[in-house]
């Protein structure tokens, strides 16, 4: 495993971000745009679960527009976060706060999947509720990372 990581950490991508000033401020905003995107969209979806019956959230067409608006913030998130993590990875992995939001984000993306299966959820509140706490704490683990390194 050490030497998966130190292999990580010499690649280019992470050689050239530890090095470039506005590279690396480009693909942490990027990161920051991803998780927007996901958050923005994750969130309506589930208020909708939880009942909350806007006119908005009624509509079948905007579940149209946020599934994919979610799905390509977290493939957004992910392939910058991936980015990010290349920087330091020994250092982010040894990190308990690093590793409780991976396994949120897997929490979170589980829940995501089995609720966007055609047959509804069975309980649906639930289901939200989950997957609310779940990305909720993953953004509040992923800030934590700065003050616990």
């Amino acid at each position: 495993m050490e030497a998966l990581l130190t292999a990580l950490a010499e690649t280019p991508p992470a050689a050239y971000l530890r090095g470039a000033r506005w590279g690396y401020a480009a693909v942490n905003a990027s990161h920051i745009l991803g998780i927007a995107l996901l958050i923005g969209a994750v969130v309506p979806m589930n208020l909708r679960l939880l009942g909350w019956h806007g006119k908005a959230l009624d509509s079948v067409a905007l579940i149209r527009v946020l599934r994919p608006c979610a799905m390509a913030g977290l493939i957004l998130a992910v392939l910058t976060g991936l980015l990010l993590f290349s920087i330091q990875p020994a250092d982010y992995l040894a990190l308990s706060v690093f590793q409780a939001k991976l396994a949120l984000i897997a929490l979170g993306t589980a829940a995501a999947l089995w609720g966007s299966r055609r047959t509804p959820p069975a309980h649906p509140r639930a289901h939200a509720l989950v997957s609310l706490a779940c990305w909720i704490a993953a953004l509040i683990c992923g800030r934590m990372i700065a003050f616990a390194a």
